[in-house]
């Protein structure tokens, strides 16, 4: 009988029907190509044993000049420094305030529960604050009172509920002394985004042609987003749409950051910006989208620069190169991304180019192109000196100009996306692997579980899935990391084979299948007796690694393929692989046919080769 190679070009080839895909890859979940050849990908462990509040959303590494290696972690809630580890909570202060007298009642007898009085605390569910100097109360201790705690409930503007872990005698007394005092940490942000806040919301044009936005307003509602730069060794840092923080990193660890505008020396510095960043050329601190010279009130068009050398120096002056400058197109400032020459701009319809031009305007700025899309702010990853995003229905690509990147899984891709949800996508790169991958939400997703991959070394696409709601490459550090939504932990990727979420590693399922193949356009059934599978396990710890060959008959490119009944050739027929397989034999006929190689054990590493069937025509019975 004729042996027929089974060797499909790189990539997968969705958006194309089963039956016109005809000789290419389909369907795919956690593999890559490398040298046009599908493998499975390599697995993950956890960066470290301590986790955050809230989902991160940040991910950023610096290295001090003393060589401390820290990586700054944002969160839906809270704001960290990891060094070694260690997640140390650095978010600011919003406010200090002194209580008054016996400002804490208990709740019922046996409860834990307390409400603690602050006029006008401007707290929200779910905020920290940490209460201090406030004595016995009811049988709840001092150091059972005096920590953090999350606010449980608002119960009004002039008070609200946190729990303890003491049990009240009584019940319904107040006390508290009268030194207590609460700090408050900013306003925690929410987890998932709320339909017609944050980018996008609303009606183009809506408002006055760059209608400001009050300091503040929103930033409680929106998706906590943060976006950060080094400068130095220290850190500048922002909520979305909110407040601009510095943390001094020669103030250590134990010193949480403070408004960028109350650091010493500080003058005119932003309180409101949509992101900052550090231009590396020139050593400025950039914000965009923030409030203007000598106002809180935001302008989410308006770029401002501090002083050079200088991140606190924010007013313009004849002897130094702080100032402003405003774009003229879109209505506000989606994210600004740094390459080697210039800082890429992006309003949510036009691209522009930000350089350092030097005295007497400091910067310059000039469209690169109109009439393009950004779908989210995290959306933007570069390699290789190429400028990648995802628009609102295409990929683009910026390599001194825009360009469409063609895609072989774009109806695919944009067809399953949670729309609502879009904040969410995450853009990061594999350096080592030429990939580009963005996360995104699913249609029926709320959080994070799909991937796409543009591999620019082999100018293919695919997919999987996989939930992490950030990602960093490796750079100095040795690995790429994402955080998992499900356990707000990170994980060091590409390192080991197996999954290493749970107590015990677990297999990692992967799999790549094949659109439909057939004899003369289907005009003939075909008969395979065997398959002589070649596949590589070369680098699997597993003695006895295995993956599984499936072939799936169907008679017709519009019915289902056949069921897993054995017993009968117009089954799908499934076969172990091991490493020293010769010939699995299968016995299988049907007009079209599609194979699909996966794996599920721990410790393995595959890589497909070109495996061939046993083929011949058959009746058309």
């Amino acid at each position: 009988m004729p042996l027929q190679k089974l060797v499909f070009p790189p990539g997968v080839f969705r958006d194309q029907t089963r039956g016109s895909g005809e000789g290419r890859w389909f369907d795919c979940d956690k593999i890559r190509f490398r040298a046009g050849l599908p493998q499975k990908i390599g697995g993950w462990q956890r960066f470290s044993e301590d986790t955050t509040d809230g989902q991160i959303r940040f991910l950023f590494n610096f290295i001090s000049l003393t060589e401390n290696n820290y990586l700054a972690i944002g969160s839906s809630q809270r704001f960290y420094i990891e060094e070694g580890g260690d997640f140390t909570n650095i978010t600011p202060l919003r406010k200090t305030s002194s209580l008054g007298t016996n400002p804490i009642t208990t709740g019922s007898a046996g409860s834990g529960e307390i409400t603690v009085t602050d006029t006008g605390h401007g707290a929200v569910f779910n905020d920290f604050v940490t209460l201090a100097a406030a004595t016995l109360t009811d049988g709840i201790t001092t150091g059972e009172i005096n920590t953090t705690h999350q606010i449980t409930e608002i119960v009004s503007d002039n008070a609200y509920k946190v729990e303890t872990a003491g049990s009240a005698s009584s019940g319904s007394t107040a006390g508290g002394g009268t030194s207590v005092t609460a700090a408050y940490e900013i306003n925690v942000g929410l987890d998932t985004a709320v339909e017609g806040l944050g980018f996008g919301a609303g009606t183009f044009s809506r408002g006055t042609f760059g209608s400001a936005a009050t300091a503040g307003t929103g930033a409680v509602n929106q998706l906590r987003l943060w976006s950060g730069d080094n400068f130095g060794e220290d850190l500048v840092f922002n909520v979305r749409n909110g407040g601009v923080y510095y943390w001094d990193e020669s103030d250590g660890l134990s010193t949480r950051a403070i408004a960028l505008s109350a650091e010493s020396g500080a003058s005119n510095a932003p309180v409101i910006a949509t992101q900052v960043m550090v231009e590396n050329n020139s050593r400025h601190v950039l914000a965009f989208g923030c409030n203007v010279l000598g106002a809180t009130t935001q302008d989410k068009l308006l770029i401002r620069w501090s002083d050079q050398e200088n991140a606190v120096d924010w007013t313009p002056t004849a002897i130094n190169t702080s100032g402003d400058l405003r774009l003229n197109s879109g209505s506000q400032i989606i994210r600004a991304y740094a390459t080697r020459q210039e800082t890429l701009v992006w309003t949510e319809e036009t691209l522009f180019s930000l350089r350092y031009v030097g005295t007497p305007f400091t910067f310059g700025i000039n469209v690169v192109s109109r009439n393009i899309t950004i779908i989210s702010s995290n959306s933007v990853a570069s390699l290789n000196g190429v400028v990648y995003w995802m628009g609102l229905r295409d990929f683009f690509a910026y390599t001194g100009r825009v360009q469409e990147l063609p895609s072989t899984v774009k109806d695919y891709v944009f067809g399953d996306i949670n729309r609502t949800q879009a904040q969410k996508i995450h853009a990061g790169t594999i350096k080592d692997y030429g990939e580009i991958i963005w996360f995104y939400c699913s249609a029926d997703a709320e959080e994070i579980d799909r991937y796409v991959i543009f591999n620019s070394f082999e100018n293919v696409w695919y997919f999987g899935t996989l939930t992490r709601t950030a990602w960093l490459d490796s750079s100095s550090r040795d690995f790429p990391i994402g955080a998992n939504s499900v356990d707000f932990q990170i994980y060091n990727h590409e390192l080991g084979l197996n999954d290493g979420e749970g107590a015990v590693p677990s297999g990692i399922v992967a799999h790549i299948e094949s659109a439909d193949f057939d004899l003369g356009d289907g005009e003939q059934f075909q008969f395979i007796r065997r398959i002589l599978p070649d596949v590589s396990f070369f680098g699997s710890t597993d003695p006895t690694p295995a993956v599984s060959f499936s072939l799936k008959p169907r008679n017709f490119s519009g019915s289902g393929f056949g069921t897993s009944d054995t017993s009968t050739i117009t089954a799908t027929k499934t076969v172990d692989v091991q490493e020293y397989t010769e010939q699995a034999f299968v016995r299988i006929r049907s007009r079209e046919m599609a194979l699909r190689v996966e794996s599920s054990g721990t410790n393995i590493a595959w890589k497909l080769g070109a495996p061939r069937i046993d083929i011949k025509q058959d009746g058309r019975r």
